[in-house]
């Protein structure tokens, strides 16, 4: 079973953590508590993890003196969430104080895209994709 597991899927199975970094521990994990509406459900000095969204995948928040490499703003890849109103997603973002990265952008065959950065300096995307909504039903993305 796992040999056609893994050639069904690739050998890059799927979003397993994404790691966010912080100067204020504290104030991140107050701010993704309240954006997620949970409590994390694992801690330990320097580090929080939530678990996530219809996969339960995991956002780590780090404290930024463990950070890898010398990054002083927004950079790197965007992660994107799926949300099913990307407008009120981005707005409730917004309202708790982060900043507009890209704007709200509708991007053809029912994509939908906008990011910001969170009060921290992460960046934190979020995207209406029909092809997350057809797997999670039981279909295969084409």
């Amino acid at each position: 079973m796992r040999t056609q597991q893994k050639e069904k899927t690739g050998m890059l199975r799927g979003f397993a953590t994404i790691s966010f970094w912080a100067d204020d521990l504290e104030a991140a994990k107050t701010w993704y508590a309240e954006l997620l509406g949970i409590e994390p459900y694992f801690e330990r000095p320097g580090y929080y993890e939530f678990r996530v969204g219809d996969y339960q995948g995991e956002l780590g928040l780090i404290d930024s003196r463990y950070r890898p490499g010398s990054a002083t703003g927004p950079a790197g890849a965007v992660m994107y969430w799926h949300v099913d109103d990307v407008k009120a997603a981005f707005e409730k973002l917004l309202s708790m104080g982060a900043k507009e990265y890209q704007p709200y952008a509708e991007r053809g065959m029912g994509f939908i895209t906008a990011s910001v950065v969170d009060p921290f300096g992460n960046i934190v995307g979020v995207m209406y994709n029909p092809h997350y909504l057809e797997v999670l039903a039981g279909g295969t993305a084409r």
